[in-house]
């Protein structure tokens, strides 16, 4: 069974992240750059928060939102969802589920080493059965039915 880390290293996706002095524009120009759909936020080296498309769109009807001028610290989340490294392919899942999450931070001796999204997971589950369907047909053959000397 595939774990947090595994997916990781498949995916060769490094951490994007904002200063948390950063406006809400810088931040929108690095998720359009980088193709993602939220962004971390540190301060001093460290990850403090995360921002998501999903609240952008929350906050994005306020008539007085000025993008250039708004700082993320205003509007990020603050309590991060962190998952271990060794956590396997099911254990990630019912953290999504059971959480009702996007995103969670992957964590190996106290360090943040990657983020995997709920699509990561999905994708993968969907690997893992197709594989093991892919198996299961290769051992019940026809021939095997046919060994059973009915």
């Amino acid at each position: 069974m595939k774990t947090a880390e595994d997916l990781l290293k498949k995916n060769e996706r490094k951490l994007i992240a904002v200063s948390i002095e950063a406006t809400l524009y810088q931040a929108i120009e690095q998720m359009i750059h980088h193709k993602i759909g939220s962004i971390l936020i540190e301060k001093d080296g460290e990850i403090v928060g995360i921002w998501t498309e999903r609240d952008f769109i929350r906050y994005s009807l306020k008539s007085d939102l000025k993008l250039k001028q708004e700082f993320i610290k205003n509007f990020m989340h603050q309590k991060l969802i962190f998952a271990n490294h060794d956590d396997s392919i099911y254990q990630l899942m019912d953290k999504f589920l059971g959480l009702r999450i996007r995103q969670i931070l992957i964590k190996k001796d106290d360090q943040v080493i990657g983020l995997l999204s709920s699509g990561d997971i999905i994708k993968e589950s969907l690997n893992e059965k197709a594989k093991e369907l892919k198996d299961m047909k290769q051992i019940l053959n026809w021939e095997y039915y046919e060994n059973w000397n009915w």
